[in-house]
């Protein structure tokens, strides 16, 4: 396959030119004579960009697959350029054995996105006892999370993060005060009260992220801390990375993107944990990507049915993302500010490749030949009814982006084509 007159966008060798991108065998080549048996795509006008690695994703599968399942996960995966991600444990059951991981492996074989997994600290999720990691480890996983809930038990966490570098896993911390988030909806503050509705406070997403930075720091142990939402735990991580802390830190598009106010709205799709929170902490967001306190964006994909979604206050909290954020992040961070398209690429496709230690996230030569090729002028408006997952519940309904995904390859083949 060639890929003519293309930019290319690769972080790994700050790379930015316009040229031709060749595919043989599934990985980057060397520049190779054209013939007819080769696929030729015109690129004129086009970005390439490695695939995106999305670090926290719900599969759904097993146990819920009326909401998503891995196949058509990959298949909105494939739909947003995203060629790797990480699945959370908290199915039915839980990834905590080694059949479960078997289970996902083998129905992830031929899907359009390569399914990373990460099995959970505790069995069940239930922060008692803690799994076996050598033998999740063994069975596959290179993830540790029991994201939807914090590792209660302090103790637990720290050995989890001290074991997982040995095995070569990725500690991915919920980070959340149960007592202090007491059963909350909606973020605390102008907009809990307007609609009376009990809030969240930040505090209890900020007590979380300090104990596991202090758990970080006590064990000289790196740790991953998912979806920052506040301003104070950007603050927090940013002064625990002057400090020698080996932590990194994502955030969800929605967090860039949204506030609480379109919460006035009263619709569940808007609900996720963390909540919306205010504009303040929306550009303390942006600016703990601009300055690399928050390592990568990540979607925090969590579908759920219509049903699921009807009634405001008794939903479950979560959205779907992954057919969005490449657009999210263009729209917000690249027409919008002073975010380059490579440090787009760094924070959806490098940085978290490293994080969970795989191979993607590059397009020098001989590596795998996962590309997303994005028109990055495309202004679309989100229609969920067109969305390729099997839930729609996605806080961008109705929002005019700018930049879309045109064509994503994945191990050297098409597996996305825009209608």
């Amino acid at each position: 396959m060639i890929i003519e007159n293309v930019r290319i966008i690769s972080p790994e060798e700050q790379r930015d030119e316009v040229t031709n991108l060749y595919i043989n065998d599934g990985r980057i080549a060397e520049p190779f004579r054209k013939t007819e048996q080769d696929t030729v795509i015109d690129g004129t006008g086009l970005v390439a960009m490695p695939g995106l690695v999305d670090l926290h994703v719900h599969l759904r599968d097993p146990g819920q697959e009326e909401k998503e399942d891995i196949i058509t996960g990959t298949n909105a995966a494939a739909a947003g350029g995203v060629t790797s991600l990480l699945c959370m444990p908290n199915t039915n059951p839980t990834i905590d054995n080694a059949g479960v991981i078997s289970y996902i492996k083998e129905k992830a074989k031929n899907c359009k996105s390569r399914v990373y997994i990460a099995g959970s600290i505790t069995m069940g999720l239930e922060g008692k006892e803690p799994t076996d990691l050598k033998a999740l480890r063994k069975a596959g996983a290179i993830g540790l999370s029991d994201d939807g809930r914090p590792v209660l038990d302090p103790e637990i966490m720290a050995e989890a993060m001290k074991k997982a570098p040995e095995l070569g896993m990725t500690v991915v911390a919920h980070c959340e005060d149960l007592e202090l988030a007491d059963g909350g909806k909606i973020n605390k503050g102008k907009m809990s009260e307007k609609l009376g509705i009990k809030g969240i406070p930040a505090e209890a997403e900020d007590k979380g992220t300090k104990r596991e930075i202090n758990l970080a720091k006590e064990n000289n142990v790196p740790v991953h801390i998912c979806h920052v939402s506040t301003k104070t735990s950007v603050q927090m991580i940013r002064e625990a990375k002057e400090d020698g802390v080996k932590v990194t830190a994502e955030t969800a598009p929605h967090y860039f993107t949204l506030t609480e106010d379109v919460l006035e709205k009263r619709d569940a799709d808007y609900r996720m944990n963390p909540p919306l929170r205010t504009e303040e902490d929306r550009l303390a967001i942006i600016e703990g990507l601009a300055d690399g306190t928050l390592d990568c964006i990540a979607t925090d994909h969590a579908p759920h049915t219509e049903e699921d979604k009807k009634d405001f206050e008794k939903a479950p909290n979560g959205s779907i993302g992954m057919e969005t954020s490449l657009a999210a992040a263009l729209t917000v961070l690249y027409h919008n500010g002073d975010f380059s398209l490579l440090d787009i690429a760094k924070l959806m496709s490098t940085t978290p490749a490293k994080i969970l230690k795989i191979n993607a996230g590059s397009l020098k030569t001989g590596a795998l030949a996962d590309i997303a090729l994005v028109d990055v002028d495309k202004e679309w408006i989100v229609d969920r009814d067109k969305l390729h997952g099997k839930s729609k519940n996605t806080p961008f309904k109705g929002m005019k982006m700018k930049g879309k995904v045109v064509k994503t390859i994945f191990e050297g083949k098409v597996v996305f084509e825009e209608d």
